[in-house]
Formats: structure tokens, C-alpha cells, sequence
């Protein structure tokens, strides 16, 4: 199990129990108002998913799943101040976006942190808690792709050790806009 403890937070993945939190903080996630650069899918969609859906996401990324690990910073109070998750992409597949992947990699995704815990280094404390699970699983390097205009976004991977592989995907709500992807190479 990867565990970092960081200042007053504790970042750990979650427990496939842990789903009401996890749809809480998604759906927190969701109102920000770097929303609609950050994430794919908005507020009302993920709010009327139905139980099972989120019961099965932390099933699917929660402790002892092999491709897929979500991470959270946990306050002692035993609230969770932000979130990311890492999947595991294999060589020879496709990923998400229908593109190939080339070698094993971590790709990292729903980087969330609640706007009164940003700014103290907890978002690099996720990520390493997040790339050292990666590197277990044999993950060759690790990946994110960030929206061009999410120039906020961009500093904080910059500051966890992640720099622009000079790759553009067309981003999916928008291709007159586009990603960049962001790599750590082991």
C-alpha cells in the first residue's frame, strides 16, 4: 500500500467502502471553476449517476486494484482535501481517447484539491504517493494530459517533477482546443 503523510494530511487510496465520499468529492470537484478545462464530464451528469456507478468506481480504484488507483489527502478530522487517480495503460492498447499506447504507463487523471488546501504542497504529495504506485505496477513512465488555457494546472505539474512531452490531442469537448501531455519518465 502507498501511504505518504504530508504536513497534516495523510494521502492514501481510498477504500472501495469509502464511494459516498468519493461522489462527494467528485461532485465538489465538478463546481470549480476550472471544471469545464479539467474535467470531461459536468456537475448535473455525474450528479445523477446512480449508486452503483460510484460503488463500482471505488471498487475499481480503490485499495488492491491493480490497474487503477485513486489517492486522497485525508485531514485528521478524517475529511479528504483533494483527490487524484492514476490507471494503468498497457502497451499495445488504446487509450481513453482511442490513441495507441506505446509502453505501460500511469495515467494520471481527476487532479482535484479543494481551493483552501491548494498552494502548501499537498498536490505534490499526491502525486508522489500516485507515481509510486505506478512505478510498482512496472509503469515505464507516468502521463497526464492538461488543457492548454489551464495555465494554473500546468504550474502545479511543473512543480511535481512533470514537463510537456510536446504531444497535442484535440481535447474532446472542444478539438478547436487542445491538451497537452505532460510526462515523468522513470
Amino acid at each position: 500500500m502507498t501511504r505518504v503523510t504530508s504536513g497534516d494530511y495523510v494521502v492514501r487510496a481510498i477504500r472501495p467502502a469509502e464511494w459516498e465520499k468519493v461522489r462527494g468529492l467528485r461532485l465538489d470537484a465538478l463546481r470549480d471553476p476550472a471544471a469545464p478545462l479539467a474535467f470531461l464530464e459536468g456537475y448535473e451528469e455525474a450528479a445523477a449517476k446512480a449508486d452503483l456507478f460510484w460503488q463500482d468506481r471505488a471498487a475499481g480504484s480503490g485499495e488492491g486494484s491493480a490497474t487503477a488507483q485513486q489517492f486522497i489527502a485525508e485531514l485528521p478530522d478524517g475529511s479528504w482535501a483533494g483527490s487524484l487517480t492514476v490507471l494503468i495503460e498497457e502497451a499495445g492498447t488504446e487509450d481513453w481517447a482511442g490513441f495507441p499506447v506505446e509502453r505501460r504507463q500511469g495515467h494520471v487523471v481527476g487532479v482535484y484539491v479543494r481551493p483552501e488546501h491548494q498552494g502548501n504542497g499537498l498536490i505534490k504529495a499526491m502525486f508522489d504517493a500516485g507515481v509510486a504506485w505506478a512505478w510498482g505496477r512496472g509503469a515505464e513512465r507516468v502521463r497526464l494530459l492538461v488543457h492548454e488555457d489551464n495555465e494554473r494546472a500546468q504550474g502545479a505539474y511543473r512543480k511535481a517533477g512533470f514537463g510537456p512531452s510536446g504531444v497535442r490531442v484535440p481535447f474532446v469537448k472542444d478539438a478547436a482546443q487542445d491538451e497537452l501531455e505532460f510526462v515523468l519518465d522513470r
